[in-house]
């Protein structure tokens, strides 16, 4: 490998690796948040954060990647345009073209990876963690009870206490469970206790207690009661999604299913490693910077055509599940044209036109 394209790969990777790292960063952020959102709705155990967590991570790749691959690219050949090494390099016959190849040994890649994180990794890790989710819901363990502590309801709409509890999590003892709304509270005791699932609904079965109603404030309308026998409902657990929904299918399957709805989620897989090459290519034109120009223009630039082309994608996707567009177009409407363009203004970038009055007198001497 030449010794110049040693060295630009190596400018190309560690911008593009830093640029990931940021975004990576950042992404994890809202990605927790919506982690959080679900434990404290209840739809997700409290023990599988860290696991849905690093799931969640995984299904957004796709779409992270190619911005942090458009944005690595456009620091890298920004930097050399910025310390003037691309002039240098064009005077003595380097043009942007020559760049295909050291660019090619870091986008390929990149874009391999892509691919299989959308077509392969992404749609296991959305059914992985499901499935994680349903189970999870079945055990007391992992839905945040332990015994001797007093655990806040999911959503802040009461506490539980439990005295003792079975190594799987499965049977309770000495349960205590106190809820309120903006008028009543409610205080339930039991002897012993389980949990029970119905689709998305869990039950928390207690048997031989005591409870108790009233005001939270003023008043006697206290009501209380002896049972040997109750229900008690907690917040819906999150179920793994009906069979009809194709974004848990793997990629083998949807090709086999003719109908538009996984025909749309095929399509919105081939896509991201496309338009990751297509954004790659447009970031070497879109780096070009004259002395003394500010460089972070061209970068906003970037990231609005990456905002576009994601946002078309997604909508496109909705179109075909819809029967808005054909199925046979799919989102080829956005990935071939993009692609083209991004060829078209890589190729050109760095070409000199003649000047008019040179280009007419080679005409007139011909």
């Amino acid at each position: 490998m030449p010794k110049l394209d040693t060295y630009l790969f190596r400018e190309f990777a560690q911008a593009t690796f830093a640029a990931l790292v940021v975004l990576l960063i950042v992404s994890l952020g809202g990605v927790f948040a919506d982690v959080l959102g679900d434990i404290a709705r209840g739809r997700v155990p409290a023990g599988l954060m860290l696991s849905q967590l690093g799931l969640q991570v995984l299904n957004y790749l796709p779409l992270i990647l190619p911005l942090g691959l458009m944005l690595g690219l456009l620091l890298g050949v920004g930097r050399l345009y910025r310390d003037s090494e691309m002039p240098v390099l064009i005077a003595t016959g380097v043009g942007p073209r020559r760049l295909l190849r050291p660019l090619m040994m870091l986008v390929l890649p990149v874009a391999g990876f892509i691919g299989a994180c959308s077509l392969w990794l992404g749609p296991w890790a959305n059914d992985y963690s499901q499935r994680m989710v349903a189970e999870g819901n079945r055990s007391l363990l992992l839905a945040g009870l332990e015994a001797g502590r007093f655990v806040e309801l999911p959503g802040g709409g009461g506490v539980v206490y439990v005295g003792a509890m079975s190594d799987d999590g499965s049977a309770l003892a000495r349960v205590f469970v106190y809820r309120s709304d903006e008028e009543r509270m409610d205080v339930t005791t039991a002897r012993t206790g389980q949990l029970s699932v119905d689709g998305a609904e869990r039950y928390l079965k207690l048997d031989q207690g005591f409870r108790v109603e009233g005001p939270l404030a003023e008043g006697l309308d206290f009501r209380m009661m002896r049972y040997a026998g109750n229900e008690m409902r907690l917040p819906d657990a999150e179920t793994r999604p009906a069979s009809e929904n194709p974004e848990y299918d793997s990629t083998l399957a949807l090709l086999g299913d003719a109908r538009p709805e996984a025909r749309a989620q095929l399509h919105a897989r081939i896509a991201p490693p496309l338009l990751a090459l297509a954004f790659a290519l447009l970031a070497v034109p879109l780096a070009r910077s004259p002395p003394r120009q500010a460089r972070y223009g061209r970068i906003v630039l970037g990231f609005l055509a990456y905002v576009i082309g994601i946002n078309l994608m997604l909508l496109g996707t909705e179109w075909i599940a819809d029967g808005k567009i054909p199925v046979a177009l799919g989102l080829w409407w956005l990935v071939l044209p993009l692609l083209a363009l991004g060829a078209w203004m890589y190729f050109r970038d760095g070409s000199v036109a003649a000047p008019r009055r040179r280009a007419r007198a080679a005409e007139a001497a011909r």
